[in-house]
């Protein structure tokens, strides 16, 4: 990806551009025109969502371009959720370039024109065509083929973890109100012999009327060797002593059987997803490479592919660091000497699943260990732990693309090599 500067944006902008702001909404939209000197053209047009809509639309703008014999057209927008979708499609079909201009930048550039703080349909338009004349935009990447499966699988893992955690919280609440002690005796409702014996004894008073001998020949019917007498008397034991509510039984006990089929259901659809991502990531052979990485797992490497996409489209990792919002900055004037942080701007879900990533590298990988250790013990400029893994999530990020865009194997003496630590003093 090549990584244009503002100068480059603002060439892109001649005296024969047409300049088009957008303001992108549910079902209807705002447009205004203007010049490379920022004069408008016409009036506000709006136009519906839709086919129809963008055909008026294209009509407009090209109607605009031949009176005043312009060769060139810019639609600039702000990305709104997922409507700008199919506007995107649509001129992408029409040969008709669409940048995104940064939300925040369109809300603290606004005030510039009339000095008011009003947002309105018919104002942020003008406000992001300025924008993409001073070269304050970005060119959307659009994922193709592989990488395209990727992304939209991804998005639909964290859609069902998502729902997993809410699910799990709500089975929690259940336990919190009529079952407390069952949590002591089991270390996780989810494994297979706890979902067989809710689904039959999930009240105390149901587990006692069961009964130790109960469980265990509903745990054997199942053929569940994992469990035995033991486990069935704790459970027991505990629903002797239970503080549970035990008003309306009959309704908790529907609700425990809904929360079981709905748990049941999101770890079906999990796992399913969870092949299908494996397999689109032996569709990229580099991937492997990634994988070979001691304490690296698929999810890992597939959020990673998800989120970064094609990784020969960056010139540098640096840019993908960026991405992550992992860059350095700092808030310093005159004498005073700011905190150093990072920008936080970007994916945050791919600045999330590195982070999650790191944690168990540096506990099962020598290499990334030892090098966490020389990051929060050195003499000089010693990292606090939490810095440290910023450092090492960076670090992973220069690995990864190096691994993927040359096919190599990953060499943890290399990578340890290329530290450069300080002279040691005579």
């Amino acid at each position: 990806m090549k990584q244009y500067t503002q100068n480059d944006k603002i060439e892109q902008v001649t005296e024969k551009t047409l300049v088009v702001g957008v303001d992108i909404g549910s079902t209807k939209q705002y447009a205004r025109a203007f010049d490379y000197r920022g004069r408008e053209i016409d009036r506000v047009f709006w136009f519906m969502d839709g086919r129809s809509g963008y055909e008026l639309f294209l009509n407009w703008m090209q109607g605009l371009q031949s009176a005043n014999d312009m060769d060139k057209i810019i639609v600039g927008a702000e990305p709104t959720g997922h409507y700008w979708f199919g506007l995107r499609r649509f001129l992408d079909e029409a040969g008709i370039q669409l940048v995104l201009v940064n939300p925040l930048h369109v809300s603290r550039a606004k005030e510039l024109d009339d000095n008011n703080q009003t947002k309105s349909d018919r104002k942020d338009p003008k406000v992001i065509a300025r924008l993409v004349m001073e070269g304050r935009y970005s060119v959307p990447y659009i994922p193709r083929g592989v990488y395209a499966e990727l992304r939209n699988m991804w998005f639909l893992r964290q859609r069902v973890v998502d729902a997993e955690v809410k699910l799990r919280n709500r089975i929690a609440r259940w336990f919190k109100i009529y079952f407390p002690e069952y949590t002591q005796a089991y270390g996780s409702f989810a494994a297979k012999s706890s979902i067989t014996l809710l689904k039959t004894a999930c009240l105390p008073e149901d587990v006692l009327q069961l009964g130790a001998d109960g469980i265990v020949e509903l745990w054997r019917a199942m053929k569940l060797r994992a469990v035995g007498r033991k486990k069935a008397e704790s459970l027991v034991a505990a629903a002797a002593r239970s503080t549970g509510q035990t008003e309306g039984a009959g309704a908790a006990r529907m609700e425990m059987q809904m929360l079981l089929d709905e748990w049941e259901l999101l770890s079906k659809q999990h796992q399913q997803i969870d092949d299908k991502l494996r397999d689109l990531c032996e569709q990229i052979p580099e991937s492997k490479n990634l994988l070979a990485i001691k304490g690296i797992g698929f999810v890992t490497v597939a959020g990673f592919l998800a989120e970064a996409g094609d990784i020969k489209r960056f010139d540098s990792p640096k840019q993908i660091v960026k991405l992550a919002g992992l860059a350095l900055w700092e808030n310093s004037s005159g004498k005073h000497k700011g905190k150093t942080t990072i920008s936080k701007r970007g994916r945050a879900r791919l600045r999330r699943l590195l982070f999650a990533g790191v944690i168990p590298l540096l506990a099962t990988n020598d290499a990334f260990h030892s090098l966490h250790v020389y990051y929060t013990t050195r003499k000089q400029n010693p990292l606090k732990k939490k810095q440290s893994v910023i450092a090492i999530c960076c670090k992973l990020v220069r690995i990864f693309y190096a691994l993927l865009t040359k096919g190599t194997a990953f060499d943890s003496s290399k990578m340890l090599g290329d530290i450069h630590r300080p002279p040691m003093a005579a």
